[in-house]
Formats: structure tokens, C-alpha cells, sequence
């Protein structure tokens, strides 16, 4: 339903994680007999997770730490680990800095050169621990690294940007024929962001084996007070979910749609799968763990953008361990440790089986969701009030 904006202009109503609930169902399990693995192309994983391409949050170390645990983990292949051989005292300078400085000082030390030998180098860090190598690019560098990347026996390429599209019209440069270079590649491309239907269902013709659905809703963006735009995440989750149906009538391919941004909790992360993610993409949560490279910040592929950055150095503080974060146990009560334990129960609790089958769950419009009830931790400042 459509609401008039104004004589001339009217738009939809979208909802963000806060705005809905999921309904249990008639049925409850065990969550010992609850299966939230994810299967993308000949890759299984136990945790239908991929962890944000961010110097802050994946490094080499924790991207293997990451998929032993049984998640993905995706490295930036433009970042500081591509750059310096040294990265760990560039980061320890990044965590140094006083918030005024921060943006200025970490746009000229990305400013560095990214060096073939780097990628290399990173890539097979991840690969000789025995774990699956992913990392990102954006659009416009694919076309420079992806072949030193798949020397290095890369696994799976995601092609990256703040809203990246299957049309991109440029009078500068030759922009990236996604579906040309989808067709030719050898292993599995993943591309976003996207926050739409019919973005969302374009990206899929291309032949992308995922699409990342989020446009601004990253605890270190500021994509959406600095261009203005962006989609609440249940719904853009909920449109791409619309677009692969579409895409699989029309293809008899599956296309899996990743909720990337916006989840700080495992609550969140059952509502994106239930909104009809197929997993989710995190940075924020895991630079909450001690092993993380950020040494407690946090900040997005935008951050440093030469000439117009979007993102923040954000604090976040040190709640445990990854794998008390990612699969617990918890020693907290506000939902940020063991996220996949909570969306292991959430699934039993409302009886279903694994993740496709919790993408048909019930959701309601629920804004007195937080707040019902909760007068006392919030006055209080504990649980869900905190």
C-alpha cells in the first residue's frame, strides 16, 4: 500500500527489523534437531553466516578462525591487508586516533597502493589452513585483481559495493558487464548491495549465485544521511526474497539472497532469515570479539573514500571470544553472544526445521515489540532495555 507523500509523490511503508516479530507456530523442537547449515554452490556451511569484507572485523587469522567455526569469512581484497605487509601496526595506529582525525587520517593511509603479491599472499593464508577462501572487490577494480586472486585458488569472489547494479551507464569508463564476466568466470560470484525488487531480480539475471540485500544499514555506514538512501532491511529482504522466486520460474536456478547490515543481535538474524534471507552478512558483532583486528573499532568499505566517505570509525566494546559470539556459550543477556545458539532456538521455538522452512514463518507489524513490558530494564539500562 502506497501513502501520499504529497500531491504528486507517494511511497511505501517499509519496516526494519524493529518494526516486525515472528509468530511461533502451532509446532516446537528440540534445537538439537534444528539444522541452520548453509549450502551455496558445492560449499556447505554450518552457520549461514559470511562475515563482512572489513580491516576492522576479517583479517587472514580470522577468517580462518571464522570458518572453523563453520562460517564464511570474507576478506577485502582493497583493504589494508592488500596494501601493507605490516598491517598490524597500521591497524594499532587506526585505533589510536582521535575521532576528529580518524576519517582524515585513514583516507590517506588507504591511499597506499594495493600490491598482486598481497592478494596473493592473504589468499593463500586462508586457503593452506584448510578453510574456503572468499573475499570482495568492488565493480570497478574486478577487472585489475580477480585473475591474481584465482591464482591464488580463490573459492568464492563477491563483487561489492555501497548499491551496485546490473546497468551501470558511465561516460568515463568501460563499466564491468557483470553478466559477461559472471558467464566466463570459473568459480561462484556473489554481488551487492541492493535494496529492491527489481535491482535484487536484475542482479540474479546475471548469474550471481547470491545477492547481498542491504543498503545502509551497517552499524559504521552513513550511507543513508549522506546520499540519502536506503531501504528498511525486512522489507528489502523481503522484495529480493519476491525477485529470487521470480528468477527461479524463470531460470529453474536458485539464487540466494543475504541479508548484509543491520543485525546486531541473534533476534535480528532470525528475523532477516524469516523475512527470507538465505544467511547473513555481519561486520559489527564480530568486532565485538577480542580475536578481532580492529582492536575494538569498526568501520566500513566506504569509510575512506577519497572525496566523499560514508561510514564512521565507530568504538565497540569487547564482549568475548568468536566463538562465544558466533555459537556461544553467553555470558550476557542482551542477544549479541551466541547469535546462531539464538537462531538455532528460534527456529525450535517456533517449530521449524531448518532454514528454508523458517523463510515460510509467520511475521507481524509489531512496533511495541521492544518496549512492551520492558519499563524496567529500560529505566534500568539491562537486557533489552540496554
Amino acid at each position: 500500500m502506497e501513502i501520499e507523500i504529497g500531491i504528486g509523490k507517494s511511497g511505501r511503508r517499509a519496516y526494519g527489523f524493529d518494526d516486525v516479530a515472528i509468530v511461533p507456530s502451532r509446532r516446537t523442537r528440540d534445537p538439537d534437531d534444528v539444522d541452520i547449515s548453509w549450502e551455496v554452490d558445492a560449499f556447505k556451511f554450518e552457520l549461514p553466516l559470511m562475515a563482512s569484507a572489513m580491516d576492522g572485523v576479517v583479517s587472514p587469522r580470522t577468517a580462518v578462525e571464522i570458518g572453523r567455526y563453520g562460517g564464511l569469512a570474507v576478506l577485502n581484497l582493497e583493504g589494508l591487508w592488500t596494501r601493507y605487509e605490516d598491517t598490524d601496526s597500521i591497524l594499532a595506529e587506526i585505533a589510536e586516533l582521535p575521532n576528529e582525525k580518524a576519517t582524515a587520517r585513514m583516507q590517506e593511509l588507504y591511499m597506499e597502493e594495493i600490491k598482486d603479491e598481497l592478494i596473493y599472499k592473504r589468499i593463500r593464508e586462508i586457503k593452506e589452513a584448510g578453510v574456503t577462501a572468499s573475499a570482495s572487490l568492488t565493480p570497478q577494480r574486478v577487472e585489475r585483481f580477480h585473475k591474481v586472486a584465482l591464482e591464488a585458488e580463490l573459492d568464492i569472489l563477491v563483487i561489492q559495493g555501497t548499491v551496485v547494479s546490473a546497468e551501470h551507464v558511465s561516460k568515463q569508463t568501460e563499466p564491468l558487464n557483470l553478466k559477461r564476466f559472471i558467464s566466463t568466470y570459473d568459480i561462484p560470484v556473489i554481488v551487492g548491495g541492493c535494496a529492491s525488487y527489481s535491482t535484487a531480480l536484475h542482479l540474479m539475471r546475471t548469474g550471481a549465485i547470491g545477492v547481498l540485500v542491504g543498503v545502509g544499514p551497517g552499524a559504521a555506514c552513513t550511507t543513508r544521511g549522506v546520499l540519502g538512501i536506503g531501504v528498511p532491511q525486512a522489507t528489502a529482504i523481503a522484495d529480493a526474497a519476491g525477485a529470487r522466486i521470480r528468477h527461479l520460474d524463470e531460470t529453474g536456478r536458485y539464487c540466494h539472497v543475504i541479508a548484509d547490515g543491520g543485525m546486531r543481535t541473534g533476534g535480528d538474524i532470525a528475523k532477516a532469515i524469516a523475512c527470507g534471507a538465505d544467511a547473513v552478512m555481519i561486520g559489527s558483532p564480530l568486532a565485538t570479539a577480542v580475536e578481532a583486528p580492529g582492536r575494538g573499532y569498526h568501520w566500513g568499505m566506504a569509510t575512506f573514500h577519497p572525496t566523499l566517505p560514508r561510514g564512521a570509525r565507530v568504538k565497540t566494546s569487547t564482549l568475548g571470544t568468536m566463538k562465544e559470539v558466533l555459537v556461544g556459550p553467553a555470558h550476557e543477556n542482551d542477544g549479541r553472544l551466541n547469535l546462531f545458539g539464538a537462531l538455532r532456538t528460534s527456529l525450535a521455538t517456533c517449530g521449524y526445521a531448518n532454514i528454508k522452512e523458517f523463510q515460510k514463518a509467520e511475521v507481524m507489524i509489531a512496533p511495541a515489540l521492544k518496549t512492551e513490558g520492558k519499563a524496567l530494564q529500560t529505566s534500568q539500562g539491562i537486557g533489552m532495555g540496554a
